[in-house]
């Protein structure tokens, strides 16, 4: 879910903070509490899983979010009864305020080889998209198409790769004060600030966008039960200015404390014994899915 939302799934910069903040507050007790922890998982009967109520599609109190339903398929194939550990902050804030301080041991939807964690193998890889309405005339399926330049205004998450090529592209001042209103007006320094992706949908539809670039696993949901509206996913091989791949596309894993190496392997496991229920959820989501690489290599989303 979470090295972005952006979020976890979110913003690098975002990420950064949340990290060095993370740093901040574990000192010296990091090893003791990772040691503490993995003793307890490994002979749990329980798999106590860190979830924000507040991040739908994602992850919602009623136990609604997708990822929700694999936290409960993959504790299930452990032999565990799954405990959701609630916070209401959002979720870039699990593994700092929930996972280091041992209030729960698994995150779900990670990037892989997000660095703050030790992360499973990946369970499944997806894209940005972009999304349009239905009855749209702008041909839009790469960030190289004529007709980006005629859509405005373009709604996106702040920060990361969408912010990234629009300003290369020159397209990120035009649409300034329409992306500043979807966050209310609200600074972002030092805080993290996440748009409802209804929001995307509900302007879209009503006109007052012509498109939005978001992260799949954040919008599927809405676009696959709304026949007003359309969505593409965006091709990877973007580069910045100075020829810096900006990727697009992501592999998610979960996420287990630093040194809690046995639950680790027991989660990884398990995902691969549960994969075809997995993806039964993904599919039913409306999540676009990428194969996975065989050879695993750091990725965030900058």
């Amino acid at each position: 879910m979470k090295f972005i939302e952006h979020t976890k799934r979110l913003a690098p910069a975002l990420v950064a903070a949340a990290f060095v903040a993370g740093l901040a507050t574990a000192g010296h007790t990091a090893d003791e509490k990772s040691k503490a922890a993995s003793e307890k998982t490994a002979s749990a009967d329980v798999l106590r899983v860190c979830a924000s109520s507040t991040e739908a599609p994602y992850s919602t109190e009623d136990e609604d979010g997708f990822e929700n339903k694999i936290a409960k398929i993959v504790a299930d194939q452990m032999g565990r009864e799954v405990e959701f550990e609630w916070m209401e902050r959002p979720a870039i804030y699990l593994v700092r305020d929930m996972l280091n301080e041992n209030k729960c041991d698994v995150v779900i939807g990670l990037d892989h080889n997000d660095p703050r964690v030790l992360t499973t193998d990946p369970y499944y890889r997806t894209a940005y998209v972009f999304v349009q309405p239905a009855d749209s005339e702008l041909e839009i399926d790469s960030f190289d198409s004529k007709d980006l330049a005629k859509a405005h205004p373009i709604g996106f998450d702040p920060g990361g790769p969408v912010e990234t090529m629009l300003k290369k592209l020159g397209l990120y001042n035009r649409n300034f004060n329409y992306h500043r209103s979807l966050t209310n007006f609200k600074s972002r320094r030092n805080a993290y600030i996440r748009i409802n992706p209804t929001t995307f949908i509900t302007d879209l539809k009503s006109g007052k966008a012509d498109l939005a670039i978001v992260f799949a696993p954040e919008i599927a949901r809405y676009v696959t039960k709304d026949d007003a509206v359309k969505m593409t996913v965006v091709p990877d091989g973007n580069y910045r200015v100075d020829n810096e791949p900006v990727p697009f596309h992501f592999s998610q894993s979960m996420g287990v404390r630093k040194g809690d190496e046995e639950l680790l392997k027991e989660l990884n496991a398990a995902l691969e014994k549960s994969q075809p229920q997995i993806q039964a959820v993904l599919e039913e989501e409306g999540i676009p899915l990428l194969d996975i690489p065989t050879e695993k290599k750091p990725e965030s989303k900058s």
